[in-house]
């Protein structure tokens, strides 16, 4: 694609950024075959390709953003499937990134939009201000229908029946690797995540010690800057973002880390991408060594599995998996043939580009793995999207949850809090984080929203 910016524009290193991102462009289209705004509203402006001329006029002729455009923009999931089908490389989260901050320094929203952004902002970071909120919306919950807006309707709708209790496990600390210590790694334990299901951590942190893991939980690190940063509010999202890269680099300089383990692929899409968010800032080398060894927990899994020794780790990652962990799986646990489809998350299939090892460690632990229609669809969560965009967000939801259960699984794995809660207002059976599916695979307690469904099991052999 052909730009016009001017020198004295290029030399804003936003601007500059974006003018690369945009001249990759070829114009091809391939990406609204995947663009879910596309297939539901099938407006070319709601696709990647018209996304990026609103931005490319926007930005050349420096114009204050009008309704259009901001209602375009703000139609875009950030699922980033334009990214995972595009031949030329196509930079699209980058962009759309600029293009919210943009927006955000130069449009005046009307005061609904304004109140709603802020109220997000403030609430979904702070897990005891959200357990708040929570709380408020469940109380409220049995009116949601007589509510005037959609979006307010939506707020209630989504909140959960139960509120979990606070996990001590979340609170700065170490817990001690069982058996001879292989590696010390960081979990980020999150933000909205400690509110709505305390069952993920505590899992993660029950698995990784099992397979020889000291597992930390950094002082001072919180949220990623997802929320914010998805909102445009650029200085909100690197605020949160400098304090996580500070504890963390606390950690690594002091007894050391070899990984920062994330279980919510929304916050590991951000964290890997800090190195670009702070390119420009005196943070810049530490943000750049914290998302070199940020991971997903399933690559920290599949790294695990290959590092006995010997040339496994040079083994395709199904194989490494199979051959160490399949000889200790217990026929009789009930997990074996227990049909689970896996829906991945538009954050770590597109954004991560981790498509297969979650995959691979459900079907090495025992279970049978499903897939549903158009796997690469998101499911309209997306951050806050479904709560900002709650008609939109429904079609998806219905959509996904209607391909998933037409697999007639028994459970429905996911590796992203946000997808749990979208999925699971709707689906008619458990919905579950795949680590819990994992630890208790591998000797740990069955998932709460199992318990129900399944017998308890008294004694499962541990992986390790």
């Amino acid at each position: 694609m052909q730009t016009t910016f001017t020198p004295g524009q290029l030399e804003d290193p936003e601007i500059a950024r974006s003018n690369e991102i945009l001249r990759a462009c070829v114009h091809c289209g391939f990406c609204t075959a995947t663009c879910p705004t596309y297939q539901v509203l099938g407006d070319e402006l709601d696709s990647p390709r018209g996304r990026i001329y609103l931005i490319k006029d926007m930005l050349e002729n420096e114009r204050v953003p009008d309704e259009k455009t901001v209602k375009h923009i703000d139609r875009c999931l950030s699922c980033l499937a334009c990214m995972t089908t595009c031949p030329s490389g196509v930079h699209y989260m980058h962009l759309v990134d600029h293009a919210r901050s943009y927006i955000e320094q130069r449009y005046r929203r009307p005061m609904g939009d304004r109140v709603l952004r802020w109220v997000l902002a403030r609430i979904l970071p702070y897990p005891m201000r959200f357990r708040l909120a929570l709380l408020g919306a469940k109380i409220g919950r049995p009116f949601a229908r007589l509510m005037p807006d959609a979006r307010l309707r939506a707020m209630l709708e989504m909140a959960p029946k139960t509120i979990p209790p606070v996990s001590r496990n979340d609170d700065p600390q170490s817990f001690p690797a069982s058996g001879s210590p292989r590696k010390r790694v960081a979990l980020m334990t999150g933000c909205a995540q400690k509110a709505l299901n305390t069952d993920i951590n505590d899992a993660t942190i029950r698995l990784l010690t099992r397979l020889g893991c000291e597992v930390v939980v950094a002082a001072g690190a919180g949220c990623c800057g997802a929320l914010t940063h998805h909102m445009g509010k650029t200085g909100e999202s690197h605020r949160a973002a400098a304090a996580n890269i500070r504890a963390w680099i606390s950690e690594m300089d002091g007894d050391g880390l070899d990984a920062i383990v994330i279980n919510t692929s929304g916050c590991g899409t951000t964290v890997k991408d800090y190195g670009h968010m702070f390119r420009n800032d005196p943070l810049a080398e530490d943000a750049a060594r914290v998302a070199a060894i940020a991971m997903d927990i399933s690559e920290v899994l599949v790294d695990l599995s290959g590092s006995d020794g010997g040339d496994a780790a040079d083994r395709p990652a199904k194989d490494r998996i199979a051959g160490t962990d399949a000889r200790r799986r217990d026929p009789t646990h009930p997990a074996a043939g227990m049909t689970v489809a896996y829906h991945a998350a538009c954050s770590l299939q597109h954004g991560q580009q981790v498509k297969t090892y979650p995959k691979d460690l459900l079907k090495a632990a025992g279970f049978t793995v499903v897939e549903p229609a158009d796997a690469h669809l998101c499911c309209g969560s997306a951050g806050t999207y479904n709560l900002m965009q709650p008609e939109i967000s429904k079609k998806l939801k219905d959509r996904k949850v209607r391909t998933l259960e037409a697999r007639a699984p028994d459970v429905i794995a996911a590796g992203n809090i946000g997808c749990m809660m979208q999925i699971g207002s709707a689906a008619s059976v458990p919905v579950v984080h795949t680590v819990e599916l994992l630890d208790w695979a591998w000797g740990g307690p069955k998932p709460p929203a199992l318990r129900e469904n399944l017998p308890d099991v008294t004694e499962i052999p541990r992986l390790r």
